[in-house]
């Protein structure tokens, strides 16, 4: 059963009421036209590399702060900031950016999922940090749950999204239960309260990563690009670093 889009977009406060209830809130309008036009045309200009994916064109970017200097350009902007401030504070950083298009050429389905997984510069042995994996010439490992408390994902539309568009499905709520086991995650996914999160060209979808979330493939297939950039609030702990940002923990 899909309810009614989860989001609010009008006045701060009641986006982050919704953010910290739901774990997801739409804020509206965070890009304007132009601005949007001109990241498609530096994604479009992507040089061909590990971190590309084509299929009768490009679908996803992995590594995107650092493969289009024009989004990480877009992570400092004011309005993002205003955003990302709002929830982890002015010391926040972008961590990892990522591109996610739905084409006639490409059109998959994501099974219901917490994101359990970091992008980290080197590999250093540190408890509570692994399983260890490599996406796209990137070490990535699944840091604790502390850690992913700490961060928020900002997904930009640059495309409208709609019902049939493969939008992001959550199961509200799920963000504080820390993490889940494959059984509970099927319990709550087949209790039903399952809500699509449709957005319009312009939108963001704010979120935490330990939200149940899963996508349809589109009905519709056509361009839903969404820009998904990960912030985090503070540096890791014992020498890791994040594979994109500033500083280490101690």
């Amino acid at each position: 059963m899909i309810h009614a889009p989860a989001a609010n977009g009008g006045t701060r406060s009641n986006w982050l009421k919704a953010l910290t209830e739901d774990g997801i809130a739409r804020v509206r309008r965070v890009l304007m036209p132009a601005e949007i036009n001109a990241l498609i045309r530096a994604l479009n200009a992507a040089p061909l590399g590990d971190s590309v994916r084509q299929k009768n064109g490009t679908y996803a970017i992995r590594n995107l702060l650092e493969v289009v200097p024009e989004i990480a350009q877009l992570a400092g902007r004011p309005r993002i900031r205003q955003i990302v401030e709002a929830v982890l504070g002015s010391d926040a950083i972008p961590v990892r950016g990522i591109l996610f298009d739905k084409t006639p050429g490409a059109n998959w389905k994501v099974p219901m999922h917490q994101d359990l997984t970091i992008a980290v510069r080197e590999r250093i042995e540190v408890p509570g940090f692994g399983p260890w994996t490599v996406k796209s010439g990137v070490l990535h490992v699944q840091p604790p749950v502390t850690v992913l408390e700490q961060m928020l994902s900002v997904r930009l539309h640059l495309d409208d999204c709609g019902a049939s568009n493969g939008p992001l499905r959550v199961v509200r709520g799920t963000h504080t239960a820390g993490r889940l086991k494959t059984p509970a995650i099927d319990s709550l996914r087949q209790e039903g309260r399952i809500t699509a999160c449709v957005a319009r060209e312009g939108d963001a979808l704010v979120m935490r990563p330990l939200l149940l979330h899963s996508s349809a493939p589109s009905r519709r297939p056509g361009h839903r690009r969404v820009i998904h950039l990960d912030f985090a609030a503070r540096p890791l702990p014992h020498g890791l670093a994040w594979a994109t940002g500033v500083g280490t923990g101690s």
